[in-house]
C-alpha cells in the first residue's frame, strides 16, 4: 500500500510499505477513505517530538471503511464506516473506566519509555512518534486499528466524510479546551492561534455561552475565518496583544484563555520569543512557551488557562508567579476524544455543527509531502488539508 511516511526532519515522502494485518483478535483493518494533516503533524515534520524513526507512518486523523475484523471484535463489522479517534483506548483500564481516554494505561506499547520521560504513560496514540507507541498512522490506504471494539466511531448512513472526519481529533479537542474552561455566561474567551482547532475552541466557546470570543494569530485567512464564526480577531503584529485584551475588558483580562498553539509559539519581535529561538536551536529548551507567558500575565485573576496545545518537552521562564498569586488554573491533556464523540456526532446529525468550515485544500494521497510545506508556511491560504482516496 501507499502511506506518508516520516524520514527525518523535513522529510515525508509517499512511500509503498507492507499492508498491515490482524494482529490480535480486538483488531480491525481499515480501509482509509479520508485523512487529514493536523497542526500537531508539523511538530514531527519539524523535528519537535522524539522518538520518530525513518519510515514512520504519519497521520492521526483519518476514517473509513471496515475490511476485516479480527474474532473477538464483535462491535465491528466488514463494512462499517468509522472515525477513528487518534488516541487508542482499551477500555477496561482505570483511566477508562473514569473517561479519561487519553491516559489508558495499557495501549503505549513502549510504557517503559514514556515513564522516563513523563513520569507515567499516557494512552498510545496513531502516527505520533515511539514515545506513544510507535504505531501507524493513518495517512495511509490501510490502518490496523487496535482494541477496535471500543474506540471507533460507526458513521449513520448519508453523513459525508468531510462532516465526521473531524471527530477523531480537532472537533472534540477544540470542543475539550473550551469545555475545560468552564465558561461561564457572558465571559470572555481569549484563544491564542487560529488554525483549525483555534476555530473548533472559539466555535465552542460560543456555543457554551461566552460572551464574547477574541482570537488571536497573524494569518489573515485565519483571522477572517475566526470572524466569520462570529469571534473578535486580534493580529499580533498589529497590536500589543496584552493591552488590546486589557481594553476590550475593562482592564480585568479575559477570564478564560486558550492556547491553541502549543510548542512553536511565534511572536512579533518580542524579547521572549527571540530567547526561545535562540535556546531552542541550540537544544537547550525544547519547546517555545510565549503564549503560555502571555496568557498567564493577562489572564482575569481566578481564571483558568486550558491548553489544547501540544508541548513535547521543557520550557523556560514559566512564569509560576504569576499563576501562583492570581490564582489561576491549567487544565490541559491529550483529548479524551471519546468523552465527547456521541455528543458532537448529534450535533452534526442535527445540523447545529458542520465541521468542514475549515476545510481549504482537498489533495491525493501523492500531494501530502508538498503539502505538508504549504501547510507549514501558511501558504496558499491552507487552513487545513483533507486527503482522499
Amino acid at each position: 500500500m501507499r502511506a506518508l511516511c516520516w524520514h527525518g526532519k523535513h522529510d515525508v515522502r509517499c512511500d509503498t510499505v507492507p499492508d498491515p494485518g490482524i494482529e490480535h483478535p480486538r483488531d480491525a483493518i481499515v480501509k482509509v477513505t479520508s485523512c487529514a494533516i493536523c497542526g500537531s503533524d508539523l511538530h514531527l515534520f519539524n523535528g519537535f517530538i522524539p522518538g520518530m524513526e525513518s519510515g514512520d507512518i504519519l497521520g492521526h486523523e483519518f476514517m473509513g471503511e471496515v475490511v476485516e475484523v479480527g474474532a473477538e471484535n464483535h462491535r465491528l463489522k466488514v463494512g462499517d464506516r468509522v472515525v477513528v479517534p487518534f488516541t487508542i483506548i482499551c477500555g477496561e483500564c482505570d483511566q477508562c473506566r473514569r473517561g479519561n481516554f487519553s491516559l489508558c494505561e495499557r495501549t503505549n506499547r513502549n510504557k517503559g519509555t514514556a515513564d522516563k520521560a513523563f513520569g507515567h504513560t499516557a494512552a498510545g496514540l496513531f502516527g505520533y512518534s515511539h514515545l506513544t507507541g510507535g504505531y501507524s498512522g493513518g495517512q495511509a490506504e490501510y490502518v490496523r486499528v487496535p482494541y477496535a471494539d471500543v474506540a471507533p466511531v460507526v458513521v449513520p448512513e448519508g453523513i459525508v466524510d468531510e462532516s465526521v472526519l473531524f471527530l477523531g481529533d480537532i472537533l472534540p479537542t477544540g470542543w475539550q479546551a473550551a469545555k475545560q474552561c468552564d465558561i461561564q455566561p457572558g465571559e470572555v474567551v481569549a484563544i491564542w492561534g487560529a488554525g483549525p482547532v483555534g476555530q473548533f475552541a472559539a466555535l465552542s466557546a460560543l456555543m457554551l455561552n461566552a460572551g464574547r470570543v477574541i482570537v488571536i494569530d497573524r494569518v489573515p485567512e485565519r483571522l477572517a475565518m475566526a470572524e466569520h464564526i462570529g469571534a473578535t480577531a486580534l493580529n499580533f503584529e498589529h497590536v500589543s496583544v496584552v493591552d488590546a485584551l486589557n481594553e476590550q475588558t475593562d482592564g480585568k483580562g479575559p477570564a478564560k484563555c486558550i492556547d491553541a498553539v502549543g510548542l512553536e509559539a511565534h511572536a512579533s519581535a518580542s524579547m521572549d520569543s527571540m530567547y526561545d529561538r535562540v535556546k531552542q536551536a541550540v537544544m537547550l529548551e525544547s519547546d517555545r512557551p510565549h503564549v503560555l507567558r502571555e496568557m498567564a500575565y493577562v489572564c482575569r485573576p481566578g481564571g483558568v488557562l486550558s491548553i489544547p496545545g501540544v508541548y513535547g518537552g521543557m520550557v523556560d521562564k514559566f512564569p509560576m508567579g504569576a499563576i501562583m498569586n492570581k490564582g489561576l488554573t491549567i487544565r490541559t491533556g491529550q483529548t479524551h476524544v471519546n468523552r465527547w464523540t456521541d455528543d458532537l456526532l448529534r450535533r452534526i446529525v442535527e445540523g447545529e455543527i458542520d465541521p468542514s468550515f475549515v476545510i481549504t485544500h482537498r489533495i491525493a494521497l501523492e500531494q501530502g509531502p508538498e503539502m505538508y510545506k504549504t501547510f507549514r508556511d501558511k501558504k496558499d491560504g491552507c487552513i487545513k488539508a483533507v486527503i482522499s482516496m
